[in-house]
């Protein structure tokens, strides 16, 4: 059985066949990937806001509507320059553009009208956010490449996805601090562990093909690695609340969402592909968990 990460039971098969490839390219059956880019916006939101109106969820709902947007695009960007190399890897050869269904002229246009999509929700934003939102795009663009160059795509991934965290503050407030440069770092170490997880399932066609990762350069030490990341991101985490106007319920509510990480992390098992990809989804649940004890 060919392990993949195109799910032949979605909801997608219902829809009209001209639509499937493209909403497969963008990863729409697959959301943990724009959850995990919208989170780190939603902790900045939640954070930032001393007291929820209409206005926050307005905000809560744009910032959701723009990650699917964005992460769908960075999706077409990645497979665009990965288009040969997804041929040679087990999980991602029936890709739409690996596979032949979208060419890379389709996916160009597409691409195009995703990022028009999303400048137009950009621009309801205050000009710092929209500064922030348009110097993500470059870093977009040149992330798929670092992994044939670095061992450490992980930490370029890092950097490029949780740009949320910078805007979602600035959105509230119109500027930007000292703590969401904190929470930005926090969410780096945290991309840095659930993306070395993630690389594990394919671990065995990135050796094939000279692809590098954590996962490899770790190797058997990735676990403890990503208890450090983690380990990490709670401490930086905690230095945020502590500088905000947050009571002890919700920084024992974030202690308890770590506590919970750390448990379900004793659970990986790195040689798995199953183990891996359940680890790997395992933290939007923790990420909402966080959320929610931030919001309330």
């Amino acid at each position: 059985m060919v392990f993949t990460d195109i799910r032949s039971d979605s909801v997608i098969e219902k829809l009209p066949s001209f639509m499937r490839p493209y909403l497969y390219l963008m990863r729409i059956d697959r959301p943990i990937g724009w959850w995990l880019l919208l989170l780190p916006a939603w902790w900045a939101i939640a954070i930032s806001v001393h007291e929820a109106d209409i206005r926050t969820f307005i905000l809560l709902a744009l910032f959701m509507v723009g990650a699917i947007i964005m992460r769908g695009a960075g999706c077409v960007i990645n497979d665009i320059w990965d288009r040969e190399l997804d041929k040679s890897v087990e999980r991602t050869q029936n890709r739409p553009i690996a596979s032949g269904q979208i060419s890379v002229e389709d996916a160009l246009i597409f691409l195009l009208l995703l990022l028009l999509c999303g400048a137009f929700i950009l621009f309801m934003m205050p000009w710092v956010t929209i500064f922030l939102g348009i110097m993500s795009l470059p870093l977009i663009m040149i992330y798929p490449l670092m992994k044939r160059f670095t061992w450490w795509p992980q930490a370029f991934l890092g950097i490029t996805f949780n740009f949320g965290a910078l805007m979602g503050w600035s959105a509230v407030t119109g500027s930007l601090s000292f703590e969401p440069f904190i929470l930005y770092v926090a969410c780096f170490f945290w991309t840095m562990g659930y993306d070395t997880i993630y690389a594990h399932q394919d671990k065995e066609d990135d050796i094939k093909v000279g692809i590098k990762s954590t996962a490899l350069l770790f190797g058997a030490q990735s676990q403890t690695y990503v208890y450090v990341f983690y380990g990490i991101a709670a401490c930086l985490f905690l230095v945020v609340l502590f500088a905000t106007p947050l009571g002890w319920g919700n920084i024992i509510g974030i202690i308890l969402c770590f506590c919970y990480a750390g448990y379900r992390l004793s659970l990986w098992r790195p040689d798995s592909q199953n183990s891996s990809l359940g680890m790997f989804k395992e933290n939007k649940t923790i990420g909402l968990l966080m959320f929610i004890a931030l919001f309330l």
